[in-house]
């Protein structure tokens, strides 16, 4: 028996069952693997790297503005958000948003957006949004040796094999920029440096016209 604070509460693993009611029905792009798998993780990812209660939680749900079923109402999300979690969590998951619309506005607007706002985010944003793409990015390796090229048809149309690996580079480069997370942001650079390797496709971003 000690006196050592738990590092995660009742709080934790009520995101998780939020998360895992909220992404039900979702599966990882043209596979079987339930969508749970990729918060989980991210949050774990998340953790190693330094992650506190707040954060860990924010990886869970960073997808919950986003993806959440469209018959939950555009406001349902954030309020929840806010009243079972706080406003740190809140702040942190529309950090980690790139469009809290449907429909979405076109792939290439929404990403150039995106890394343009990343240099300015906070640390924790910072933590959990690279997290998020260290997971992503460490998919997208093993299944381009798996499938091969056949993988890009999995993407956006207009992302493709040049939008999605130059995303990635556009990225490195923005969270390198914070000065936030060094640790993390070197381990995603080199599983991108990976992929432009395997594939053939150094990143380029912004993207050419």
């Amino acid at each position: 028996m000690t006196n050592e604070p738990i590092p995660l509460s009742l709080r934790f693993s009520e995101a998780l069952r939020g998360a895992n009611d909220l992404h039900a029905k979702q599966l990882r792009k043209g596979t079987k693997i339930p969508y749970i798998a990729h918060l989980l993780g991210v949050a774990s990812i998340a953790l190693q790297h330094g992650a506190d209660e707040d954060e860990a939680i924010a990886a869970l749900l960073h997808d919950a503005i986003e993806d959440a079923p469209v018959e939950l109402g555009a406001n349902w999300v954030p309020n929840w958000l806010r009243f079972r979690f706080g406003e740190r969590v809140l702040d942190i998951v529309e950090g980690c948003t790139d469009a809290d619309v449907k429909p979405k506005p076109p792939w290439r607007a929404r990403k150039e957006a995106y890394v343009a706002r990343v240099p300015r985010e906070p640390a924790s944003v910072v933590l959990v949004s690279a997290a998020d793409k260290l997971h992503n990015s460490g998919a997208i390796l093993s299944d381009y040796r798996e499938v091969g090229d056949a993988l890009w048809h999995r993407f956006n149309k207009d992302a493709g094999k040049a939008g999605t690996v130059g995303y990635y580079r556009g990225l490195v480069t923005a969270y390198r920029a914070t000065g936030h997370h060094p640790r993390l942001v070197r381990e995603l650079d080199a599983v991108v440096m990976q992929i432009e390797k395997e594939t053939g496709h150094p990143g380029v971003w912004p993207l050419p016209a």
